[in-house]
């Protein structure tokens, strides 16, 4: 090995130095070690227990100028810290091995059984796509599909969060337009009714387990919230959801049927109330995708207006596939149908969305498009108009993984929407920027 790395013999990497009398310190020895001699002194330490001997040289390893040395580093360093019981910190040394060296299968089956350790069952499914995406040999391809096979039946635990701050053009979706047109004449529409700007907070996790009931049948509770809090505190939109479901492993295929409901708030006042009934199935698609189908049934009730009380119908699939081991995309597409008391907010529409990720070293990019046609039943009251729009989504983001903050990694988003309707009243355009903190795995 060409390259050499400076250790101080003095500063216990062998052996500790005891205690000179009388204050005296002479300077330690010093030599240049290669990086051969060092893996070496690393094995030693931690076959003697000196954990935290062992973790300085392998990072010290993990920035010499050589990639392969950085990998091997990398790749010790993250099974010493697994078994230390740090498995988050385990996982994000992985990752970083990854950004560097995409196709080190091995590594991806490492990260993508301990991100199942840690409940990211969905994250370890795409590291297992994305090594199949990269080719394996056939040996290592067995490898994987037994691991798949495995991962079926895990019963994992675990939370997500995220916290950002959210710049937004149009915080309450609402028109710019100061009167609109009515049956009966001009409506002048108060500042409150029509498009406020402002920065807000967002937070968003969810908690959830898998408790095994039966060979390949578990009980997964699940909670989840989030919230978008603002200066002005009457644009402030929170909600809170509780799910109880089943998840039957059927061969290659799973089920989850599940119950729940929804409490939502706006302007800290109760909003609507939801009561819910869905079922997922998940089906693989040879090595590289996935087919997800969802149906839901949820009945809404509206605390302000009883008129918009109604049965929601929606139906989706999606289609995920790994392109190789550093890119991806889904497409879904969705339809859905809102009953109401007063036809007016009865609606039914049709929509389609496109997501493309692509990682360049330690970041993540992703781009999104969106989709959607809705058709009311009848008009509003006061509309002369039946409501017909159309909607329209962009947006791109990036993870920035080398920065992180205990486990979490930056995140920047930027979301334009554009509603074009035949409603004034639903007519909007909205521009917002996240700058947040996200999962760094």
């Amino acid at each position: 090995m060409t390259h050499r790395i400076s250790v101080s013999l003095a500063l216990a990497l062998l052996a500790p130095i005891p205690a000179l009398a009388q204050g005296t310190e002479p300077r330690p020895e010093q030599r240049q070690v290669s990086a051969v001699e060092l893996f070496a002194l690393a094995a030693q330490a931690e076959g003697a227990g000196r954990g935290q001997e062992a973790e300085t040289m392998y990072r010290a390893l993990a920035k010499d100028p050589d990639s392969e040395v950085r990998a091997e580093a990398r790749f010790r360093l993250g099974q010493l810290l697994e078994r230390l019981g740090r498995k988050r910190e385990a996982a994000t040394t992985y990752r970083a091995l990854l950004d560097e060296k995409p196709g080190a299968a091995r590594v991806r089956l490492e990260l993508a059984r301990l991100l199942t350790q840690l409940g990211d069952e969905g994250a370890a499914r795409r590291e297992l796509r994305a090594a199949q995406a990269g080719g394996l040999p056939p040996q290592v391809a067995q490898i994987v599909d037994q691991f798949a096979a495995a991962l079926r039946s895990r019963k994992p635990w675990g939370a997500s969060l995220e916290v950002a701050l959210v710049p937004d053009s149009n915080v309450n979706r609402a028109t710019d337009a100061a009167t609109l047109d009515t049956v009966l004449a001009p409506l002048q529409l108060s500042r409150d009714a029509r498009e406020q700007s402002g920065i807000g907070a967002h937070a968003g996790g969810q908690l959830y387990a898998r408790v095994p009931i039966a060979t390949n049948l578990s009980l997964v509770p699940r909670v989840s919230g989030q919230g978008d809090f603002y200066r002005q505190g009457r644009f402030n939109d929170v909600s809170a959801s509780g799910l109880v479901g089943l998840e039957w492993s059927l061969g290659r295929d799973r089920l989850r049927p599940s119950v729940g409901g929804t409490q939502r708030w706006y302007g800290g006042s109760p909003y609507a109330r939801t009561a819910t009934a869905a079922i997922d199935w998940q089906h693989p698609l040879g090595t590289k995708a996935q087919l997800t189908t969802s149906v839901t049934v949820a009945d809404t009730k509206y605390r302000g207006n009883h008129l918009q009380d109604g049965l929601l119908l929606n139906g989706g699939v999606s289609y995920e596939r790994a392109f190789s081991a550093r890119a991806g995309g889904s497409i879904t597409v969705s339809a859905t149908r809102q009953n109401a008391e007063d036809p007016g907010y009865a609606t039914a529409s049709g929509a389609g969305s496109l997501l493309a990720w692509r990682e360049f070293g330690r970041t993540t990019v992703y781009a999104t498009a969106g989709l959607r046609r809705l058709e009311g039943d009848a008009r509003l009251f006061l509309f002369p108009e039946r409501r017909k729009d159309w909607n329209i989504s962009l947006g791109a983001g990036a993870t920035f993984r080398r920065l992180q903050i205990h486990g979490f990694a930056p995140l920047i988003r930027l979301d334009w929407e554009r509603n074009s309707s035949t409603v004034g009243i639903y007519d909007f355009t909205r521009k917002a920027a996240t700058i947040g903190l996200t999962r760094a795995f």
